[in-house]
Formats: C-alpha cells, sequence, structure tokens
C-alpha cells in the first residue's frame, strides 16, 4: 500500500505523502493489491480475532500498528538502557515477561498504549487514515478570539480506537485489571500531554486573529514520564467492592518491607509480582554478562557485584566539523584512545 502511493506519489502528482488513500487514481488490479498486502501486515501481527478485523478494515490501520510497536519498542530501550534490564523483547523474554505482573510488565503496556495512541492521532492528522482526518477541537476557550486552522492531533478519536481495540475492562482477575489498568495510565498520559499551538495573523503581528491546533508531545517525553511512573509504581492487591461485589485494585494485604501501602491513584503504574533481578541469564532477561557499562555511572549497579572488565581501543571519529557552501560538512578524521568496560560473566 505505502509503496505503491509514495510511487505514485513520485511518477504522476508529486504528493506530499499526508494525502488520504482515497483520492489515489487506483485502478481494481491496484486496490486488489493494496487490499491482500495490508491483510498480510496484519495477518503477521498476530492479533486477536476482534483487533484483526479492525486492522483489516482501514488500510492504514496496518501502517500505524507496526509504526506504533517500533516506536515503543526503541522508546523502551532508550529509556532502559542504563538499567539491568534494558528492555531485551527478543524471543521467549517477550513472552516470558508479558505472563508475570513485574513492574517492568506494567510499563510495557502502558508504553505500547501511549505509542498506538500516540501513531493514531498523528496518522489522523497525517491523512494517512479512511476513517479519521485533523482534529476539530470545538471545546476550545476564546473560540469567538481564535480562528481554528492547522490541522491538529486527532486524540479523541485515537483513544476511541484504542480503548476499542485494547478491548474493555475485564473482571476475570487480578492480572485482566491490573493490565487493564496501566493501558489507561499510558493514553493518560498522553492527553497531558497535549498543547494547543498558535499562530498570529494580522497587521505587523497583531494577532487579531489567531490560527491554533493542538498538537501531542513528542514520544521522547512521553517515554521519559512513563520511565518516572515505573520508577515510582505500586505493588496492589485484590480486593472485593462491597457495594458491586466486582474485584478492585489495592494495596496488597501484607505489606513487605518497602514496599508501600498507599492506595493507587489512576495515574500511578501498579504491578502484582516482583521482579527478579535480572543479573544472570534466565526467561526473562539474557543477563548482564558482557554488557557495556560506564564506569563511574552504572558498573557497579548493571554488574551485580561480579566487577567489570576493561578494554583499551583506538577510535576514529569525525571531529572538527565545518559548514561549507554549498550543502555539504567536511570533517576531519581524528583517532583517540578510549576504554569500554563490560560485566564480567
Amino acid at each position: 500500500v505505502w509503496g505503491l502511493r509514495s510511487g505514485l506519489g513520485i511518477q504522476i502528482y508529486l504528493l506530499t505523502g499526508n494525502e488520504p488513500l482515497t483520492i489515489l487514481p487506483l485502478t481494481s488490479e491496484m486496490e486488489e493489491a493494496a487490499v491482500k498486502a495490508h491483510y498480510k501486515v496484519c495477518d503477521r501481527l498476530k492479533l486477536e480475532k476482534k483487533q484483526r478485523r479492525m486492522c483489516r478494515r482501514d488500510p492504514g490501520v496496518a501502517e500505524t500498528l507496526v509504526e506504533a510497536i517500533s516506536m515503543s519498542a526503541l522508546e523502551c530501550q532508550y529509556q532502559f538502557r542504563f538499567e539491568r534490564w534494558n528492555c531485551t523483547l527478543e524471543g521467549r523474554y517477550r513472552a516470558s515477561l508479558l505472563k508475570r505482573g513485574f513492574k517492568e510488565t506494567a510499563f510495557l503496556y502502558a508504553i505500547s498504549s501511549a505509542g498506538l495512541t500516540h501513531a493514531m492521532a498523528k496518522a489522523c492528522s497525517a491523512g494517512r487514515m479512511e476513517r479519521c482526518t485533523c482534529d476539530e477541537a470545538p471545546d476550545l476557550e476564546n473560540r469567538e478570539a481564535w480562528q481554528w486552522g492547522g490541522c491538529g492531533d486527532n486524540l479523541k478519536y485515537s483513544n476511541k480506537f484504542v480503548k476499542e481495540f485494547l478491548g474493555k475492562k475485564s473482571n476475570k482477575d487480578l492480572r485482566a485489571r491490573v493490565d487493564f489498568h496501566n493501558n489507561l495510565v499510558g493514553m493518560k498520559v498522553i492527553k497531558a500531554g497535549v498543547e494547543t499551538t498558535c499562530k498570529c495573523h494580522g497587521v505587523s503581528g497583531s494577532c487579531t486573529v489567531r490560527t491554533c491546533w493542538r498538537q501531542l508531545s513528542p514520544f521522547h517525553e512521553i517515554g521519559k514520564q512513563l520511565k518516572q511512573k515505573y520508577e515510582t509504581s505500586l505493588k496492589v492487591g485484590s480486593t472485593t467492592n462491597e457495594a458491586t461485589g466486582e474485584g478492585d485494585i489495592s494495596p496488597p494485604k501484607k505489606s513487605a518491607p518497602g514496599h508501600s501501602d498507599q492506595i493507587p491513584r489512576t495515574t500511578d503504574l501498579v504491578y502484582i509480582d516482583d521482579s527478579p533481578s535480572f543479573c544472570l541469564m534466565s526467561r526473562y532477561s539474557p543477563g548482564t554478562s558482557g554488557r557495556k557499562c560506564y564506569k563511574d555511572k552504572n558498573c557497579e549497579s548493571i554488574c551485580c557485584g561480579r566487577g567489570h572488565n576493561t578494554q583499551s581501543r583506538v577510535v576514529t571519529r569525525p571531529c572538527q566539523c565545518q559548514v561549507r557552501w554549498c550543502c555539504y560538512v567536511e570533517c576531519k578524521q581524528c583517532t583517540q584512545r578510549e576504554e569500554v568496560y563490560t560485566c564480567k560473566d
């Protein structure tokens, strides 16, 4: 779908890449090929039946899901790059983590729902979706003083889609309630980061009219906030609400030393199982043996008391770079010796 779109854009219309698919002059053969292509992407993602149906009903969804998964995984790895668990999600590690209710699992659920919410809102405003477009923002204050313009990120549609895609709240067991709670935390962080951006119009910049639109925070900022919530996440247990008979999330009945008995808020990440150390290879991580560390920053922590090896090597990097007219950067090559630290086995 997307290769076809960009190819047509270059050869025929010089499109920007943001136009809805519906404006492209596809033949019936092209349309059939495009449908098959995005169906295949949906099938490769190993979605549940309802999710696969939602993926297939709009060609832009498959592309957005792939983007959200990639964006969330990269942000997770960035936020945990100095930690024992560095968000290694290959093969069995991811599957094993998702079966348990660790605080790391809580972060994965939150960053994933945040990533999908962010990517979907951006896809709407970029014109990549058939079922949504720009945010119209009907509830802005001082509407008479603003002329709505630009193209805002459509968080309203995105929230609705993600809630339906991830499923409704389940009272089946504590783990299901915890996962649902952490999904909502990710979505709430996105919503809290929405900002209104305005551009002035008028004589000599008098700003007699302003064109405004709403934008989401950069996803790196979302990841940073969720990492902070991970650091302060709360261990929880289950109680039964006497009024409704439904299960509620609550502090564990017997709090271990160091665990808070604080009642979790709707914006707190919560977990039910204490995390392993992640020091040694296990079903949850490859451990920290051989991991690169930073001597004065995290070697002591991530090497788990085993110590670290020091290796000296010579590296060549660009240096003393200058911009030349026109249009290129000229650099010298500088050689220097540096020390690399890795955790001992």
